[in-house]
Formats: C-alpha cells, structure tokens, sequence
C-alpha cells in the first residue's frame, strides 16, 4: 500500500537528494551528474543505497562520487491539527 508524504514524515522518514556524478560510457573522462530524491529514513539510507546498488548493476555510466543530503521535514511531536477559517475579502 502505496502511502503518502505526510504519513512518511509522521513516521519520521525525511527527505533525502543524491546528486550522482558519473562517467559517461562513451565519453569516460566527462563527468555528468544526476540528481535523485525520495523519502527516507536516517541514518540508515535503506532507499539511498538501494538505488545506489541499482545504479552500479543496471546502468553503463560507471559512478564517480555520489553526494547526499537528508532534511526531516516534520517529527511526530511537531504536527498539530488546526481547524480554522481565514476569509479574505
């Protein structure tokens, strides 16, 4: 059952970017690079890795380095339910 982003953040999962550089196939002393982001739990990276694994068997471009981040958007002690109306004239 696929969930959503809030319900990933209230389980504490944050939101991880990888940027990958990597050789290209034809061309192995140009660098490129590629940017990857999902839900993700730190410190483990169990997605992060995943791709990575992914990435080394499947495709042809031999990778570089790789470069991550990881922001927890929202912790469970954080979400508070707000019932309100603005009106705006």
């Amino acid at each position: 059952m696929e969930q959503n982003e809030t319900e990933l953040m209230l389980k504490g999962y944050g939101l991880t970017t990888a940027e990958f550089f990597y050789h290209m196939p034809d061309y192995i002393h140009v660098l490129n690079t590629f940017v990857w982001q999902d839900y993700d739990l730190a410190p483990d990276h169990r997605k992060l890795f995943d791709f990575i694994e992914y990435w080394q068997r499947e495709i042809d471009g031999p990778l570089h380095s790789v470069r991550f981040t990881h922001r927890k958007m929202i912790g469970p002690g954080e979400w508070q339910n707000m019932v309100g109306e603005f009106k705006v004239h």
